[in-house]
């Protein structure tokens, strides 16, 4: 067992000594050129309706983490068939307007992790076809979500485009997000 902790103590004073000894030529302090602005943008039409226009703007710290803030701005609906005669029951809309933040670490160029709280408005209405209640308004709300994933990242240029998963680990009721994969491809642009 000594000998063990004695060969990790070695180990790691011989990586800290060789890190030590790279020269670095970075800059110190903020640095315009590791700003990057992007985000999501979706359509989905048919049962289920998606339009999502969310963009971010973020700073890479270091070629391997970076961080930032972003808008989100979405109209979700979808109508609800019964199974047995095949019509539509009702049709839910709802409306999705937040903030975000995010934390991205890059275990190498091609691949990203990232943890992005959100607190979203969330708006909307519930219209039945087949009854006589017609339509109920959702209570607006704020509701906070919690989306860890990542994906893959292809440089181009200037910028990358990124396909990725997320999943809201959080699963409010009122999420807009749901029990499912969030599927997401965006494009982020160098400053």
């Amino acid at each position: 067992m000594r000998n063990t902790i004695f060969i990790l103590i070695v180990l790691a004073s011989s990586l800290c000594s060789f890190a030590q000894d790279e020269p670095t030529n970075e800059k110190k302090g903020f640095q315009k050129e590791k700003l990057f602005v992007g985000g999501n943008f979706g359509l989905s039409f048919g049962t289920y309706t998606l339009i999502n226009i969310s963009p971010q703007v973020g700073y890479r710290f270091t070629d391997y983490v970076a961080a930032g803030l972003g808008i989100n701005a979405q109209y979700i609906s979808e109508k609800v068939y019964n199974y047995y005669n095949g019509q539509a029951d009702y049709k839910i809309s709802r409306g999705v307007t937040g903030l975000n933040v995010f934390g991205r670490v890059y275990p190498i160029n091609q691949i990203m992790l990232q943890i992005q709280p959100e607190a979203n408005y969330v708006f909307g209405n519930t219209k039945y076809y087949n009854s006589s209640i017609g339509t109920t308004k959702l209570d607006a709300l704020i509701v906070p979500s919690l989306l860890i994933g990542g994906g893959a990242v292809i440089p181009s240029g200037r910028g990358s485009f990124i396909a990725s998963v997320f999943y809201d680990v959080l699963q409010n009721i009122n999420s807009p997000y749901g029990a499912r994969p969030i599927y997401t491809f965006g494009y982020n642009v160098g400053l």
